[in-house]
């Protein structure tokens, strides 16, 4: 190998072609190491042969344009502070990663629902069950929002059971967490460029605290994650590629065998504005994630300790947690009195 191969190792994420799994035992066996060495080594990959076609991604990626073409009037009617679900749209500024200002404006979505108003002693997190906001000017995202929920749900479930299987576990071991009262999320985001104040800070560094992140991103980049040097690289877009990666439960639930990984998106240069789609495949809010049962645990390192951050063995809670600290509108609108338990 000659050492330009060696120092641009990490030009492109491994790319894994989830369609392997269908054309027979060498192919899907292949499917599975590769699998196993990017989630272990890596935490993050490119998912290609996921069988979403051209037709549904460009019926989603259409009507996200469409909403952030509306009038800014029109998109602040679904502002999500008018929302104790955390559902609706976030002006430019109003997020928060790590304490900074992300510089995008975005719409937050989640399984249409009816609310849920936490009862005595029940858990702060039902709260996050409810209806989502529409924009009444663009019915068609609604159609294609919620399509899109739960054709990646379909995806996601069937890469979690190889990546189990690749790693010599149960391929069901999670299916209870999920079923009907499942909690995914999706985000439409528009990155539009440098902030005034000269920050890059599209979106701070952080890693996501489900099971897995599929992301679709747009032709303009700036997406970074973390390698194993300790520095942050660019992740090429690569046309109708999911950018995949694991969130924080998958490594705990591994004992840190499997990784969650830093990432951030650093803004466009100038007015170029950026758009992408990032889904999180979550578990119902009162799931409990157990510890997974495989051959490799014993050589798990552990997990990364983060005691800004401490991990709750209810799913809800680390949601929640997460909600509270980037959208402190919403919080100290609607869950003034959960402040300061977050």
């Amino acid at each position: 190998m000659t050492h330009n191969a060696t120092t641009s190792s990490y030009d492109q994420l491994p790319i894994i072609d989830l369609s392997a799994a269908d054309r027979g035992p060498q192919a899907r066996a292949l499917l599975h190491a590769q699998l196993h060495s990017a989630a272990h080594d890596v935490g993050f990959f490119q998912l290609v042969g996921h069988g979403v076609g051209r037709e549904e991604i460009d019926r989603l990626v259409g009507a996200m344009h469409a909403f952030f073409r509306l009038p800014e009037a029109e998109r602040l009617a679904i502002d999500n502070v008018n929302s104790p679900h955390f559902r609706g749209y976030t002006r430019t500024g109003d997020e928060r990663t790590g304490g900074r200002q992300d510089w995008r404006d975005q719409l937050d979505i989640g399984a249409e629902r009816a609310a849920r108003v936490p009862g005595p002693g029940e858990p702060a997190y039902w709260w996050l069950e409810g209806p989502n906001q529409w924009p009444a000017a663009l019915p068609e995202l609604r159609v294609a929002a919620l399509a899109w929920i739960e054709r990646l749900s379909g995806v996601a479930e069937r890469l979690l059971h190889e990546l189990l299987v690749a790693i010599g576990a149960a391929p069901d071991f999670y299916d209870s967490v999920f079923g009907e009262r499942a909690h995914p999320h999706l985000k439409l985001v528009r990155y539009p460029g440098s902030a005034g104040d000269g920050a890059d800070q599209g979106v701070g560094a952080h890693k996501d605290y489900g099971f897995l992140t599929l992301l679709l991103q747009d032709r303009v980049g700036g997406l970074q994650v973390q390698r194993e040097d300790g520095r942050f690289h660019e992740v090429p877009p690569l046309d109708g590629a999911f950018v995949v990666n694991l969130g924080e439960l998958l490594e705990v639930a591994t004992n840190g065998y499997l990784v969650a990984t830093n990432h951030r998106v650093v803004s466009p240069p100038g007015a170029t504005e950026r758009f992408s789609v990032p889904f999180f495949y979550n578990p119902r809010l009162d799931a409990r994630v157990e510890p997974l049962v495989f051959p490799h645990a014993a050589t798990a390192p552990g997990v990364t300790d983060d005691p800004g951050n401490p991990l709750f063995a209810e799913y809800g809670f680390n949601e929640l947690k997460g909600k509270l600290r980037a959208h402190p509108l919403v919080a100290e609108r609607h869950h003034a009195e959960l402040l300061t338990s977050a």
